[in-house]
């Protein structure tokens, strides 16, 4: 299973390296995965349920994306506020390292994944990987988080 970004600039698949068919997709806002609540199910939860509870799944892939509106849009905001303005054909830079924040927006949404009931166990037992990746847009490169080096590296 794949989770990713809705925007159309990411073909997951791709990355992947997998044929058609073979490869689950869930494409929302973001690559959001909103937090577990069972009494307010969700069509991410009821997804991911399915196809961990179903389709026995063995990897879940949460892939983020470099220009990703949702990292960017906060900082935009934070100088907008500090009075720094952009235009159309001028936009404000943005301070901070935008690679480091996009990169631990996948990793949050993999920490959320990781709290779902249907998820917990399975990877004790091994029948479960999960998997954190970047893609970047400019140079088609897909990066994968290995946690020992702390480090998104390419795959």
């Amino acid at each position: 299973m794949l989770i990713s970004c809705s925007d159309a600039r990411v073909v997951p698949a791709r990355g992947a390296r997998v044929r058609v068919g073979d490869l689950f997709e869930l494409r929302t806002y973001a690559g959001v995965i909103p937090p577990y609540d069972a009494m307010t199910p969700t069509g991410e939860s009821r997804t991911v349920e399915y196809a961990v509870d179903e389709l026995k799944v063995s990897d879940i892939i949460v892939c983020g994306h470099s220009d990703c509106g949702v990292v960017t849009a906060p900082m935009h905001d934070s100088l907008a506020a500090s009075g720094i303005t952009e235009s159309d054909d001028d936009p404000a830079p943005l301070t901070g390292d935008v690679t480091a924040a996009a990169h631990w927006h996948v990793l949050k949404q993999l920490d959320v994944l990781s709290n779902y009931p249907c998820v917990v166990p399975r990877p004790a037992d091994r029948s479960l990987h999960l998997h954190a990746w970047f893609h970047e847009i400019d140079t088609g490169a897909t990066l994968a988080h290995h946690t020992r080096a702390s480090s998104f590296l390419t795959l």
